[in-house]
């Protein structure tokens, strides 16, 4: 490893192949510099930040591509940016050139800097993207809402392949189409393919306990593999017929299924001619369902951004196999300040950092580093990917249709947006507060007479609820009594403010109402609420405030009860508040509307994760609690037995029957359901 020394003692490493901060950093596979002591070194000893620290550092930088890092004093990353030319890039935030008034801000607040040196530009612009949506740094334009895409998966790894909706990791052997944008199009689609190529959904282990055929053979929704209704052979065929249609060979299939129709009409056999007829009416229901189909497009995604107000709005439509998969809209947080052209360049890195990349992406208009971006993308995809704005024609209509769309997201999210400042203005002044809260915290319990307690919160801000933010508390404490909520609610609360203050410390208040200060596109949402709202009346309250009492931040966090009020009805709520008698509002005072929807919400994901707690309960398995009963000796057992409740009841010599179970395991298998006999 080579470095250069410096004048203080200290070296600066340009690449390392076994340095922890590669835990960040995924692809590409670049040259990468250790953390840089130097720089603390520095700091502490000459007192310098800002730009003048700055020009301390680009005296030592090498004139290569690389990426940087800029921190302020507490350690958090304010900034990723990657560079042509280390030495020259960096060397612009010291030479006091005009900057916007955020770069201004970000260089005054910078106490430390880190580098890594790479052998090209596009390795820069793919780490820079990787190291952006992991360390999430304030300055930077940030890709929100970044859930993962569902796919259709048909596996490979079965005799009779099935046909599921897929997220994450393609761990699974087989044939993944797609993306779609919303789980819901891949359900429409899958229930239409089903009807169509009658593939099986059903999960393996369901598929090889099957002794005679499902409701969804009955229904013709499934050809019955599993019980041998259809042969190998022929089920393979509609296999392929499957993926030949989500592959864009959707006109070959629908023509050799209407040969095969017209061929058992002329043979008078008119039920099989029917089948052929209802699955070229399925087929013909999923292409009709994915809207505009332009001929010229085959594999492309097209990217159109409308900014306005200090919004910006990318909306992305997906176009696989000549078919529309959907669309999705983005709104990155960017500086309000920053042109269009910029935001969608910095997003468009950031999108396909864990997307596979089309053959083609179609822009609304062009961005600075676009053969850039496409040399890199290449890379990154193992084929060549084109980036273009279409002047004319077919796709330049379809990039303006793409951009419609855009627009009009932008105006209901500014609208939403407007609305939602409004409310939380009327919130505060209601219960009096010094300022308007920029987190609201909800919290709500869920049981059944006790059980699989939960405890769920859910967050509201200024742009809504931020759903990345929720969390569920599965009740642990056995010295509650089943149904006490006041002691789960007190669980509840001492758990996340004990961890809070752990994890962030106690906060000062004229720190808080400084940030509260701060141009929207640079505030930080932050870790501690404003105010909690706590399902419940005075005595949820009481429990409340004591929790909030032992650990010192009655006077950090505002607490208000929401109580049913009368006859439990909406509109008649009793809210409970520090230094306020119990009031009601107006039935139709927005602020209450407000209020129920947020307690809605938590009511919700409160339910939603008991049900899911209890969900999981039911379907345990009692084998799964015998220690040395691994998954393939409980295969065995299951498909010896049928079923747990008859492994149950076995006696030894049965249980020793089952291959791979001795008599050892027979009888800890036997022990452990007849505990009062063997002891």
């Amino acid at each position: 490893m080579n470095g250069t020394k410096l004048p203080d003692g200290g070296v600066l490493y340009d690449e390392t192949e076994d340095d922890d901060d590669d835990a960040l950093v995924s692809e590409p596979s670049a040259g990468l510099a250790v953390p840089i002591d130097w720089n603390e070194a520095l700091k502490n000893e000459s007192g310098l930040k800002g730009a003048e620290l700055i020009g301390e550092f680009v005296k030592h930088l090498p004139n290569q591509p690389g990426v940087y890092r800029m921190f302020n004093e507490a350690g958090d990353v304010l900034y990723v940016g990657k560079a042509r030319s280390l030495k020259k890039r960096v060397g612009n935030y010291a030479q006091g050139r005009v900057h916007s008034n955020r770069i201004a801000r970000m260089v005054r607040e910078t106490t430390h800097m880190e580098f890594v040196t790479t052998r090209t530009e596009t390795e820069a612009l793919l780490l820079e993207a990787n190291l952006i949506k992991r360390l999430r740094p304030r300055f930077n334009v940030l890709l929100r809402d970044d859930k993962s895409f569902p796919y259709i998966l048909i596996t490979g790894d079965h005799r009779a392949p099935a046909i599921f909706k897929h997220r994450g990791a393609r761990a699974r052997k087989g044939d993944y189409f797609g993306p779609f944008a919303s789980a819901a199009a891949v359900g429409r689609t899958i229930n239409s393919l089903q009807r169509a190529f009658l593939l099986r959904t059903c999960t393996d282990s369901v598929f090889e306990t099957r002794t005679r055929p499902c409701l969804l053979f009955q229904i013709k929704r499934c050809s019955g593999p599993c019980t041998h209704e259809i042969s190998d052979e022929d089920y393979a065929g509609l296999v392929r017929e499957a993926k030949d249609f989500l592959s864009g060979k959707s006109q070959n299939v629908k023509s050799a299924i209407a040969a095969q129709m017209t061929e058992a009409s002329e043979d008078l056999d008119f039920e099989r001619a029917a089948v052929y007829r209802d699955r070229l009416a399925a087929l013909s229901h999923v292409q009709s369902h994915q809207g505009i189909n332009p001929a010229g497009v085959e594999e492309a995604d097209v990217f159109a951004i409308h900014h306005e107000g200090g919004l910006s709005c990318i909306q992305v439509f997906f176009f696989r196999t000549g078919q529309n998969w959907g669309n999705r809209a983005y709104f990155p947080k960017a500086d309000p300040q920053m042109p269009g052209t910029e935001v969608l360049n910095a997003f468009l890195a950031q999108f396909y950092d864990d997307k596979p990349v089309p053959k083609q992406i179609l822009l609304s208009e062009p961005v600075e580093e676009q053969d850039l971006l496409a040399q890199a993308l290449s890379e990154k995809a193992g084929h060549r990917v084109t980036i273009s704005v279409p002047q004319r024609g077919e796709k330049k209509d379809l990039v303006d249709h793409v951009l419609a769309n855009a627009r009009e997201a932008h105006g209901r999210k500014l609208a939403e947006t407007s609305s939602q400042a409004r409310l939380l203005q009327g919130f505060a002044e209601t219960f009096g507060l010094a300022q308007v809260p920029r987190r609201i915290e909800i919290y709500d319990n869920s049981h059944i007479m006790g059980t699989n307690a939960v405890g769920g919160m859910v967050v509201a801000g200024p742009e809504g609820f931020v759903k990345n933010q929720y969390r569920k508390f599965n009740i642990k404490s056995t010295d509650i009594t089943p149904g006490d909520d006041f002691g789960m609610m007190r669980e509840v609360m001492t758990r996340r403010f004990s961890r809070l203050i752990k994890e962030e410390g106690i906060p000062d208040r004229n720190a808080t109402e400084a940030a509260a200060g701060e141009d929207a596109a640079d505030a930080v949402f932050p870790a501690w609420p404003d105010v909690i709202l706590i399902d419940g009346g005075q005595g949820q309250m009481t429990a409340v405030r004591a929790i909030l009492d032992e650990l010192g931040i009655r006077d950090v966090v505002t607490a208000i009860g929401v109580a049913k009020g009368v006859d439990r009805e909406a509109g008649r709520e009793r809210f409970f508040a520090d230094g306020k008698s119990d009031f009601s509002l107006p039935p139709r005072d927005p602020v209450l509307y407000f209020i129920q929807r947020m307690r809605d919400e938590a009511h919700r994901f409160a339910i939603g994760s008991h049900r899911a707690r209890r969900k999981k309960e039911m379907v345990k398995n009692p084998l799964d609690e015998i220690s040395g009963i691994g998954p393939g000796r409980k295969r065995k057992l299951l498909q010896h037995f049928g079923t747990a409740k008859a492994v149950s009841r076995a006696g030894l010599t049965d249980l020793m029957a089952v291959e791979g179970i001795s008599e050892a395991v027979a009888k800890q298998i036997y022990n452990h359901f007849h505990e009062s006999r063997a002891s």
